[in-house]
C-alpha cells in the first residue's frame, strides 16, 4: 500500500508539473509576461493551481528551453530574443535537421517510410501553389508532418532531444511565420522553394546520398530567415504571433513600416 501511495503521489506531481509547464509556456508565448518580468513563485502558484515543487520544476524546464533566464541571485525572468538569437536558432535547426537527413540517407529507409514521405510531398503539391488562407493552413500541417517523419527517419533519440530544445524556441520551428504571411505573394514564392527542398531531400535520402541530404537540410532551414525578413517588412503581422512579444525589434529593419492592410490576427 505504501508503494501504491508513493506511485500515486509521483503521478500527481508529474501531472501538476506538466500542467504548470504547458500553461506557463502558453502564457509566455501569448505575451502575458513582458521580457524582463520576474517569475514570482507565489502569484504563479495561485494562478496555476499547483504546488511550489511542480512550479519550480516547470520553471527550470522553461529555462532549459530558453524561454526564461536565471538571475544571479536566484529566480527567473522572461527572456528577450534578438534577431541574432533567432538567426542562431534557425542555423542550429539547420545543422540538426541536416544531420537528421544525413543519418536517414546513410542508415536507409524502408519502402513504407519512403512512401509516407513521398505521399506527403504529393499532398503538399496540391496546396503550395494556391493563394487562399485555407491552403496555407493545410500546408502547415503537412509541413510539420514531413519534418516529423524526417526526424524519425534519423533513428537517433539523442538527435531528437537536441531538436526538441531548438524547436521549442519562438520562431525556430519549420512552420514559424507561414500563416502570418498567408496573403503575401513573396511568401508564397518561398513556400514553392521549400517544397522543392522537400522533394530534393527525399531524393537524396532515397539515393543514400548523405552529404547532399545534409546540405539540402541546412539550406532548407535558412528559408526561415527569409520568412522572418518578409514578416518584418509587414510588422503589423507580428501581432498575435506566438512569442512575438519576446522579440526585440530595436535595430532590426529600421526602415520597415507597419503594414496596416495586413490582418493583425494572423498566427503561425
Amino acid at each position: 500500500m505504501l508503494a501504491t501511495a508513493a506511485m500515486r503521489n509521483q503521478t500527481y506531481g508529474t501531472s501538476q508539473t506538466m500542467r504548470a509547464l504547458l500553461r506557463l509556456r502558453e502564457l509566455l508565448l501569448s505575451g502575458e509576461f513582458e521580457p524582463g518580468t520576474r517569475m514570482s513563485e507565489l502569484p504563479l502558484v495561485e494562478r496555476l493551481g499547483v504546488s511550489r515543487t511542480p512550479l519550480r520544476l516547470a520553471l527550470a524546464a522553461l529555462e532549459h528551453e530558453g524561454l526564461l533566464r536565471v538571475l544571479p541571485g536566484g529566480g527567473y525572468v522572461v527572456r528577450e530574443f534578438t534577431r541574432a538569437d533567432i538567426d542562431d536558432a534557425i542555423e542550429l535547426r539547420g545543422v540538426l535537421e541536416g544531420t537528421a537527413a544525413r543519418f536517414a540517407a546513410e542508415r536507409g529507409l524502408s519502402r513504407r517510410e519512403l512512401k509516407a514521405m513521398r505521399d506527403l510531398c504529393d499532398q503538399t503539391d496540391e496546396f503550395v501553389h494556391r493563394a487562399d488562407y485555407e491552403s496555407f493552413e493545410q500546408y502547415v500541417g503537412l509541413n510539420e508532418r514531413f519534418h516529423a517523419l524526417l526526424h524519425a527517419a534519423a533513428r537517433s533519440p539523442l538527435l531528437d532531444r537536441a531538436l526538441e530544445g531548438i524547436l521549442s524556441l519562438p520562431f525556430a520551428s519549420p512552420s514559424a511565420f507561414v500563416l502570418a504571411e498567408a496573403e503575401l505573394p513573396e511568401s508564397r514564392e518561398v513556400l514553392v522553394v521549400a517544397q522543392s527542398h522537400h522533394r530534393a531531400l527525399l531524393d537524396a535520402i532515397e539515393r543514400r546520398e548523405g552529404s547532399r541530404a545534409e546540405s539540402i537540410g541546412r539550406e532548407h532551414a535558412r528559408l526561415a530567415r527569409t520568412n522572418l525578413d518578409i514578416v518584418l517588412r509587414h510588422r503589423g503581422m507580428l501581432e498575435g504571433m506566438p512569442g512575438a512579444s519576446l522579440l526585440s525589434l530595436s535595430g532590426t529593419q529600421p526602415n520597415a513600416e507597419p503594414d496596416e492592410s495586413m490582418p493583425s490576427e494572423a498566427t503561425t
